[in-house]
């Protein structure tokens, strides 16, 4: 039997959609900003840290955990819940995504056989393998193993990609040993190509999955088709089952996405940017490394309540400083300021919902905040 987190739609307010659904380690309120810990870790960031920024739910990296330390290490103490204390949810990808962006890659029909980057020793991933690293980490969301079609791509290409997406799906399914408590979702491919989209939608929708993603997006298309492709396909996707887009984004892909119809999203972007010293405000995104902030007293956001922003905590001034001083708490205070800016972004985004305003929302928020980085957000004040 195949476990179908209960789901509730709550409101919608055009396409755009709030809803809850529970999982073994708790409910998830959608829209949902799921950051990304890929060895198992948020970078710069602890548990508690990550879980005072409002975040419900984490990922982990399925094939950088079964290359280091190993899957049967974190089954042996506990599954991953354990192994890296965070109490709430938790979604594994697949690992495909990792390894067909490795060079020398190998894709058949059986699986992909690639090097590993570390002892150059030549190893296998198949949907079978995926799914058994996946059960023995213990997430409750896995991912289906898909193929990933690279951006450009001919159309025969994508469609190799749907075929073999859609094959190794049942695959995925015939291997899941834990579908009583893991729930497996179903990926859509298809490229740029509506009508390979819709043919892969159709098919994962016949064998009735507990949740259904995006896949194949963010990866170099921009910001207009990465829009063309969800608006096409999220209407495909089941309206009773969880829809994620996977790996976006940007502020304005979320504010997009979520009126297509997307309940989840995850990115690295929060965390990664925080490392380079790039923020997110309510006005658009800063560099803090630029010499306009040496002596700026404002906090990141003047609107924003998280550790480092609340009540003034953290100067821009002092911020800029740590950087210059290669000090590792910059990377800190940033990736919690950021990653707490994308959850309040998405709590926001479901208020809006729930109270039938979402185009009203997002049309705000896109003309306070802008297209571009820098610009209005140098300024502080609002």
């Amino acid at each position: 039997m195949r476990v179908s987190f209960p789901f509730q739609l709550e409101a919608t307010s055009g396409a755009a959609r709030a809803a809850t659904f529970t999982t073994p380690h708790g409910a998830v309120r959608t829209p949902c900003f799921m950051p990304v810990g890929t060895h198992g870790a948020l970078k710069a960031m602890t548990p508690a840290q990550v879980a005072d920024t409002g975040a419900q739910v984490v990922l982990a990296n399925t094939y950088h955990l079964a290359q280091q330390p190993g899957e049967s290490l974190v089954e042996k103490l506990g599954g991953l819940h354990d192994f890296m204390q965070w109490p709430g949810p938790i979604l594994t990808d697949s690992g495909g995504f990792q390894v067909f962006s490795l060079p020398g890659v190998e894709i058949r029909d059986q699986g992909v056989r690639f090097k590993n980057e570390k002892t150059g020793e030549v190893m296998d991933l198949s949907p079978e393998r995926s799914i058994e690293i996946q059960n023995r980490l213990g997430a409750d969301i896995i991912m289906a193993f898909d193929e990933c079609t690279p951006f450009p791509a001919p159309r025969k290409l994508a469609a190799t990609g749907v075929r073999r997406t859609l094959a190794w799906m049942e695959r995925c399914i015939q291997a899941h040993a834990r579908p009583d408590d893991q729930a497996l979702f179903a990926i859509v491919q298809g490229s740029v190509y509506p009508e390979l989209r819709a043919e892969c939608a159709e098919g994962l929708a016949a064998l009735d999955c507990p949740g259904y993603a995006i896949g194949g997006v963010s990866v170099g298309e921009g910001h207009e088709l990465l829009c063309q492709v969800t608006e096409t396909t999220a209407p495909l996707l089941p309206a009773n089952k969880p829809r994620y887009l996977m790996g976006v984004g940007l502020p304005e892909d979320l504010i997009a996405c979520v009126g297509y119809g997307v309940d989840l999203f995850d990115c690295v972007i929060p965390t990664r940017y925080a490392r380079s010293a790039t923020v997110f405000t309510s006005r658009g995104r800063i560099r803090l490394t630029q010499r306009r902030y040496r002596r700026d007293a404002y906090p990141i956001d003047v609107s924003c309540d998280c550790y480092a922003c609340k009540d003034g905590a953290f100067s821009r001034a002092y911020l800029h400083h740590l950087f210059a001083a290669n000090e590792v708490l910059s990377a800190i205070l940033c990736a919690i300021h950021n990653v707490h800016f994308y959850e309040t972004l998405m709590t926001k985004a479901r208020e809006a919902i729930l109270e039938d305003r979402y185009a009203d929302f997002a049309r705000e928020f896109m003309a306070d905040y802008g297209p571009a980085p820098g610009g209005k957000a140098d300024s502080p004040t609002r």
